[in-house]
């Protein structure tokens, strides 16, 4: 390996870096290269590559190579994972490896001795090393080895300190110093599976004898094994310190914002903090950014819901409301109705609390109630901004709501979100708030509610056949379950043994027509107008979750699970378009 200039001089010359932004890296303590990446000077592959040619080394692209299965055989999954390292070719008496560390002699020589070979080194960041252990090897034990591994090397520790301690001596409690190295580690690794097994939220919960860590993975909570109660302190510390939040106040809710890099990919985590009867118990919304990308066309649309929906955001002028829960993807759906419209023509402004991604091209606001930042006081703002589009995060109150008509009937088209149970109650809902009937039926053009639900794996499924009673409960005609394409997952490493991996929309799209519209005018119920509504073709969300049940997308259980069924009397299917 020969061995030329040192690396920084390298990124230097290649004009990745400067001398003043090396010195302000230097400066922040800790690894340079880590210090370089979170400032946002330097990614990681663009140090790998200067280390690279720093020790004459070749740089591998990861991910635009493949990988013979006959060279992944020649080292076990176990090393690889130990090790980070991933084979990549064979020779005469030789194999090639790529490491992430270019000074990892002891790996080398464990490398020779276990494989018996001479051992060639090439680089590649170690994200990029790991995201590919996982590719060809399957993400099974090797990371969950890992955290279970760390957990098991506290546990163990605190059983030999307090035997150190004897019975007169201190008691068997681990300061954050005494454990800042490991719990560094173990937070890292926490973030790092759980990015890696898909989460979108990590739960730290404090109880009397435990610490107890789930991730939600599709919607769906899994728990993982507890860390020792004496940890507590010291992982919410470590959190609150990479989230800029006060380490000293343990009494009031607090929120923050953690950026760091998995796997290759910058992940956002939203923290929630809340004090609690054993201690404070810390949830980490997951936000990638990749999510964020998808079209309409990839929500999960049936081809009529999409065709309606795709025209409704071309309106000029009027209000979109999308309705569900927390976690219902009502977020993600109005960001890829914005992608949609996101032109250099167009201006759009948005109002969110909080904000949780970051879209190129369109003005975010961020709401803050202690200032005066209110929903409503930024509508206010942005229509002195001249926008033609306004996403307001979610209609509280009847100021909030009151303001957004407003802008919708001056020529502006408005997003925005409430928290009811299905479309038509939306109507209600508003009226409910302090909203004239007239202006909920002149501004509104149309109200989707939407759930998500798990789709079948596709390396796992297979054909199979409801009972007949179970069909006979949800309304399906006979004729229509013989057509049926059924499917359900047997459980496999690519969907970590569930049978589903990843989740679709479910939609219930009800367009204010002009009969509808007077129905609001005049304040009938919300039964009446879902009766008209169902006339004039509107799918529930249940006929939406069974018609892509019958495709084969999810299951009858799943929908069962999401939806409220409580319309089977009515012979849901009945006539309706498969």
């Amino acid at each position: 390996m020969a061995k030329t200039r040192d690396w920084t001089e390298i990124l230097i010359r290649r004009g990745v870096i400067g001398p003043d932004q090396l010195k302000e890296a230097q400066r922040v303590g800790g690894a340079l290269e880590e210090s370089l990446v979170k400032l946002g000077y330097a990614e990681a592959e663009d140090i790998m590559k200067a280390k690279a040619e720093q020790h004459g080394l070749p740089f591998i692209e990861l991910r635009e190579i493949e990988i013979p299965p006959s060279v992944i055989e020649l080292v076990p999954e176990s090393l690889a994972r130990e090790n980070i390292v991933m084979p990549l070719a064979q020779g005469s008496g030789t194999i090639k490896v790529i490491m992430h560390d270019p000074l990892g002699f002891e790996t080398i020589e464990k490398l020779r001795f276990v494989l018996n070979r001479e051992i060639e080194v090439a680089l590649a960041p170690k994200e990029a090393i790991v995201e590919a252990i996982n590719k060809y090897y399957g993400r099974s034990s090797g990371e969950t080895e890992s955290v279970d591994s760390m957990l098991q090397e506290f546990t163990d520790t605190a059983i030999d300190f307090a035997e150190d301690a004897g019975p007169g001596g201190k008691s068997g409690t681990v300061t954050l110093e005494e454990t800042d190295a490991p719990v560094i580690k173990l937070v890292h690794l926490i973030i790092q599976e759980a990015v890696t097994m898909r989460a979108s939220d990590i739960h730290i919960e404090p109880f009397a004898d435990r610490v107890r860590i789930r991730y939600r993975i599709d919607g769906v909570l899994m728990e993982r094994d507890s860390a020792p109660r004496r940890l507590l302190g010291a992982i919410v510390s470590r959190l609150k310190i990479m989230g800029s939040i006060d380490i000293a106040e343990k009494r009031r809710p607090q929120d923050g914002r953690i950026k760091i890099l998995v796997a290759g990919k910058d992940i956002d985590l939203r923290v929630s903090i809340l004090p609690t009867t054993h201690g404070q118990s810390v949830v980490m919304r997951v936000l990638d950014r990749d999510n964020i990308k998808v079209g309409l066309q990839d929500l999960g649309f049936a081809d009529d819901d999409f065709a309606r929906f795709k025209t409704m955001v071309k309106r000029p002028n009027g209000i979109l409301l999308v309705t569900g829960p927390t976690g219902s993807g009502k977020t993600t759906t109005l960001y890829a109705a914005l992608n949609e419209l996101n032109r250099p023509d167009v201006k759009i402004i948005t109002a969110e609390d909080p904000v949780e991604y970051y879209l190129p091209g369109v003005n975010q606001c961020e709401v803050k109630a202690k200032i005066g930042m209110t929903f409503a006081r930024i509508i206010r703002a942005m229509l002195r901004q001249n926008p033609n589009i306004l996403l307001v995060g979610e209609i509280r109150d009847l100021e909030t709501a009151e303001t957004a008509i407003q802008a919708s009937l001056t020529g502006h088209l408005v997003f925005s979100t409430l928290h009811t149970n299905d479309a038509p109650s939306a109507i209600t809902r508003l009226v409910d708030i302090g909203i004239q009937p007239f202006l909920v039926a002149s501004s509104v053009l149309a109200i989707m509610a939407q759930r998500l639900v798990r789709k079948v794996c596709p390396k796992c499924k297979v054909r199979y056949e409801p009972p007949a009673h179970i069909l006979a409960g949800l309304g399906l005609r006979p004729e229509l379950a013989k057509r049926a394409n059924f499917m359900k997952g047997k459980g496999c490493n690519n969907c970590n043994r569930k049978g589903y991996r990843g989740r679709m929309g479910i939609f219930e799209l009800m367009t204010l027509t002009t009969q509808i519209r007077e129905m609001t005018f005049k304040g009938e119920s919300t039964q009446t107008i879902r009766r008209l509504a169902r006339k004039q073709g509107m799918r529930t969300l249940f006929e939406d979750g069974i018609i892509k049940a019958i495709k084969g997308q999810t299951t009858l259980d799943e929908v069962l699970r999401i939806t409220q069924h409580d319309m089977v009397s009515e012979g849901l299917l009945a006539g309706k378009k498969e």
